[in-house]
């Protein structure tokens, strides 16, 4: 296998229109091997997104709440159901080139729940995946939803983690249109918080070995990266 490079985009909280578009274009500009694989990491202002297979019955909450307690909604191109983006949640973006490792969407779904399955081993956390639903599971408790699209082999979207998440923002939904399920975070199973960064850090460190990156540039913000390629204009940056 060929040398791997990787960029790592790892922001802060940022709405989630600017960053979809700037997935969009990144998508392109990996499909033209302008760039090398990128893995955005951040987090989002409170935001239900709903999937190519969402019911909008599963959004609870009506207009009026949304807008008191200031909730986006985005019906977008990922596969997948409803879910919650907001504060203390990891959301993971991986814009890679699948098919310089394998052509099998179904492995790269596995293999991003064991991105978080190894990162929460860490934590002395036990963790699964269940064979009737995507993402990882601590019992009957969702921790990390999983839902992607993959166009002309080029990945994007990708995975909500529930670090320091508040939960209640999932009972205004029905998460990935489960009933019978919950949701829980790291914080909520270790009785703590913990720090964002600490926790990043060792994603990234299981995202590298998976994927079999040989080597890795840091961008912490979106400037800097457009600055890197220079010659090309990034909307919203």
């Amino acid at each position: 296998m060929s040398y791997r490079q990787l960029n790592i985009i790892n922001l802060e909280i940022e709405p989630y229109q600017k960053i979809w578009d700037f997935q969009k274009k990144l998508h392109q500009l990996r499909l033209g091997n302008l760039i090398d694989d990128t893995f955005i990491l951040l987090e989002h202002p409170h935001t239900y997104t709903l999937g190519k297979s969402a019911n909008e019955n599963h959004l609870l909450a009506d207009d009026r709440s949304l807008n008191e307690n200031r909730i986006d909604v985005f019906e977008i191109d990922r596969g997948g159901d409803i879910t919650y983006h907001g504060p203390g949640q990891i959301v993971g973006y991986p814009i890679i080139k699948l098919d310089e490792l394998y052509e099998d969407v179904h492995k790269y779904l596995r293999e991003l729940e064991e991105i978080i399955i190894r990162t929460l081993d860490e934590y002395n956390i036990k963790s699964e995946r269940n064979d009737d639903y995507t993402g990882v599971w601590i019992n009957n408790n969702k921790i990390a939803a999983i839902g992607i699209k993959v166009s002309r082999w080029i990945t994007m979207h990708g995975f909500a983690f529930n670090v320091n998440t508040d939960l209640s923002y999932f009972d205004k939904i029905i998460p990935c249109g489960i009933f019978e399920k919950g949701v829980t975070s790291l914080s909520a199973e270790l009785g703590t918080k913990i720090p964002l960064k600490n926790v990043k850090d060792v994603v990234i460190k299981h995202f590298c070995k998976i994927f079999n990156y040989d080597s890795i540039k840091h961008f912490s913000s979106m400037d800097e990266f457009n600055n890197e390629f220079h010659s090309i204009e990034f909307e919203g940056a």
